[in-house]
Parts: structure tokens; C-alpha cells; sequence
């Protein structure tokens, strides 16, 4: 029988530091006004600051990193939400290679600011690994063969044997391991940003919600309730969270929900079901993921809905999720349950450009963000800086429309029948 404890708070709020920002309540002018305190946000601000550019102001609803950003499952590798082989077909060859490997860049530019910065956020360099939930060699081969010939990305294979020398479990036939992947403490990691910004030119605000964004003069106009900020730029950052800010982009996105649950700390009964410290998902669409954290407790993730959940639920179907991969945890206490939206597009790629009344827009970076954000703020500082145009590939991407309630539903329906069909799999 499980216990659940501390489920009004994340894991991840309640092991991360608190900074406290002040409210905005005043009249401001800027050179860039960035609304979000997500990793788009901060990595955009970061992006401008490295490249020379001052007086940036930061606006955040909540606390930094409350949304998606701060509630991840904390895996850091290349890759958008859409399939690899659907970028191609859809942009080509070339331009999907190019879009890839930014992201890439991106992971490479994450694990340089963790050392450069000296950011404590329980940097964890074993890799990912995606395990084979299917009894078909096949799969991982072809997966393999195509990274290899399409991307230049090898990922080791583990053989059936090996995986489960690893993870005790005879769900998983073999794996792929992506060494060049990481994981770590998301919140740490973004607060440990908005730090940095906020000791050099950035003022960043917190519980500071955008009510209005008015762009009728050449020197645009961010409204809050106790204050605004008029700026030569300004930059959209909200995802799932975005609401009725910005009808236009709202319009755009869904926001999908996903959940996340913490364990006990294990000690020494972890190395019964794990006995490496690389995190995992599967090969399912309704996949699960998890990583032993850094204290021995494990985190799982996985399902998506269209609503949240209340903790209580979501540590119930997250803790049913993890006996059916390790029987052995029978007994392990939740501890932490949360859930957290994600912004989607239609088509599964990030939606990153600039409007022609001259705001820019960074979102719908699905369940697959952390590096596309990072992306997402280097090609966005970059513009703004020093003028450059967006990648090729990125413009096939823009702000489809979501159907609102209607598209919720259709997600939601897609999902079910990808959780049917990977069930009839088995």
C-alpha cells in the first residue's frame, strides 16, 4: 500500500532553492521585453546578454520555471516532439539535418553553461537510454541504421541481454543508449539562470502576469496589473500557459497535459530494479519515463491528457505504471505527484518566428523541449541582435491553428488509439 506525502508541491519545488523576485509595479522602458520565466524565456534572455545586449526585462506570471520548464522529466537530448523521419519527408533532407543538429548544438550549449556558470542542478552524464517495450529486433536496428545515415548519430545498441543486466525487468528487449544525452534538475537549472540574469542587465519579475500586449506605436507596450514596460522588442515565451494573452498565438497551440510522480528515497533497494544511472524511455507512443535521481529516490513520467490531475490521481496511475516494469518496488511510497502542461502544435515542430506587427514568439515545444527551447532562444537572440534570419526549415512550421476544444479532443482520441494499438502490440 502506498503512502503519499507532500503531494502539494513537486519533487523538483520542494529540492531547488527559492529565489524571490519582486512584483512589477512601475512604468519601465527596455530594449527587449521578454514575457515567460520558462527555458525559452531565460535562454533567449541569456542569448541576448552574451551577445552584447543590455537593458532586458523579464516577465514572469508565477515563480521561474513553473511551467513545463520546471516540471519536466529532466532528460536533455537532440530531437523535436516530431518523428525524425516525418521532419525529413516533410523539409528535406538537408534542412532536417541542419534543424537536427542545432539541437544538438543546443545540448552541447546546456552542458557548456552548466560548467561555465558553475550551476549546481544534479548533472547526471550517463545517458538515455530507449528500450525496446517490444519483442522485435527490428526496431532498434532500423531505428539505429537511420540515425546513423541520416543525422551521422550513432547510438549503441545493448543487447537484450545487457538491458536487462541494467533494468530487472523483462518488459524491455535491448535498447539504444544516447551517450551524448544527459540528464539534471530542471528548476535548479532555470533558477539558477534567472540568477545569473538577474546579477547582470536583465530585471526579472515574478507573480508579474502580462495582461495585455499593445503594439499600435513603433515602441511596443506590455501591460500588468501594477505596472508596464514599453520596448523596441518583445518576445512571447508562455507555451502552455500562454491563455488569453495573445489571441493570435493562443489559437495556435494546445496545451497538453502530462504527469510526473517522485518515490521515496530507495537506497538500497534502486539497484533491484536499476543498476545504471541513465535514464529511460521506451518504444511505445505512450511511452513511460524515468531516472534515478541523485538521492536515490526514482522519477517516473508519463500518460498525457487533456486536463491535469489532481496529485493523489496521478501518483495512483504513475505508481500502477511502475509495477508493471518493476513488481519488485511493490510497497514504494510516492512521495511527490504532479502535473504540468506542455504547449503542442498541430505539427508536432516549435513554433518560432516573428510577427509583422514585430513581436517574436517562441512555443509549442511539445513533450520534447528542453533543448529546442535552448534552440529556440539562440536563433531568437540572434535575430534580434544582430539581424540574422531564421534557420531554413523553421518558416514550414508557423502558427497553424489548433481548433481549440475540438483539437483538444482529437489529441486525446489520437492518444487513446496509440495507447490501443501499442496494447494489441503486446
Amino acid at each position: 500500500m502506498i503512502i503519499q506525502e507532500n503531494l502539494e508541491q513537486t519533487f523538483y519545488q520542494a529540492s531547488a532553492n527559492s529565489i524571490n523576485y519582486p512584483r512589477l509595479q512601475e512604468n519601465l522602458d527596455c530594449e527587449v521585453c521578454i514575457i515567460g520565466g520558462g527555458f525559452a524565456g531565460l535562454a533567449t534572455a541569456l542569448g541576448l546578454v552574451e551577445r552584447g545586449v543590455s537593458n532586458i526585462v523579464l516577465l514572469e506570471a508565477d515563480e521561474i520555471g513553473h511551467g513545463a520548464s520546471g516540471r519536466n522529466g529532466g532528460f536533455v537530448f537532440g530531437g523535436f516532439s516530431l518523428d525524425n523521419a516525418a521532419l525529413i519527408k516533410q523539409i528535406g533532407r538537408e534542412p532536417a539535418r541542419n534543424l537536427y543538429q542545432l539541437t544538438l548544438d543546443a545540448v552541447a550549449l546546456i552542458r557548456k553553461r552548466i560548467t561555465q556558470y558553475q550551476i549546481d542542478c544534479d548533472l547526471n552524464e550517463s545517458g538515455v537510454l530507449l528500450t525496446n517495450w517490444f519483442d522485435d529486433e527490428q526496431k532498434l536496428r532500423q531505428q539505429r541504421e537511420f540515425m546513423l545515415r541520416e543525422f551521422d548519430v550513432d547510438w549503441t545498441p545493448w543487447s537484450q541481454e545487457r538491458t536487462r543486466a541494467a533494468l530487472h525487468t523483462d518488459r524491455y528487449f535491448g535498447a539504444l543508449h544516447e551517450q551524448n544525452a544527459f540528464h539534471f534538475h530542471p528548476l535548479k537549472y532555470a533558477r539558477a539562470l534567472a540568477n545569473i540574469l538577474s546579477s547582470g542587465s536583465v530585471r526579472v519579475f515574478e507573480q508579474s502576469r502580462a495582461s495585455a500586449v499593445e503594439t499600435d506605436k513603433a515602441e511596443k507596450l506590455v501591460r500588468t496589473t501594477n505596472g508596464t514596460v514599453r520596448a523596441k522588442h518583445i518576445v512571447v515565451c508562455c507555451g502552455g500557459y500562454i491563455e488569453k494573452l495573445y489571441p493570435k498565438l493562443a489559437r495556435s497551440v494546445l496545451p497538453i497535459a502530462t504527469y510526473v510522480m517522485a518515490t521515496e528515497k530507495l537506497g538500497d533497494k534502486l539497484p533491484t530494479a536499476m543498476q545504471t544511472a541513465a535514464a529511460v524511455y521506451d518504444t511505445r507512443f505512450a511511452f513511460d519515463y524515468y531516472r534515478p535521481l541523485a538521492d536515490s529516490r526514482l522519477l517516473w513520467g508519463g500518460r498525457i491528457s487533456i486536463c491535469e490531475k489532481q496529485p493523489a490521481e496521478v501518483a495512483e496511475l504513475l505508481y500502477k505504471d511502475m509495477l508493471k516494469v518493476y513488481p519488485q518496488l511493490a510497497g514504494t511510497k510516492v512521495e511527490y505527484a504532479w502535473s504540468g502542461l506542455m504547449s503542442y502544435a498541430q505539427h508536432k515542430m516549435p513554433q518560432i518566428g516573428y510577427l509583422p506587427n514585430g513581436v517574436w514568439y517562441a512555443m509549442g515545444f511539445g513533450g520534447h523541449g528542453v533543448a529546442p527551447t535552448t534552440l529556440a532562444g539562440e536563433v531568437v537572440a540572434q535575430a534580434i541582435a544582430a539581424n540574422q534570419s531564421l534557420p531554413n526549415g523553421l518558416d514550414h512550421y508557423g502558427l497553424s491553428p489548433s481548433f481549440g476544444s475540438l483539437g483538444l479532443m482529437a489529441a486525446q482520441c489520437a492518444y487513446w488509439y496509440y495507447e490501443l494499438r501499442d496494447w494489441m502490440r503486446e
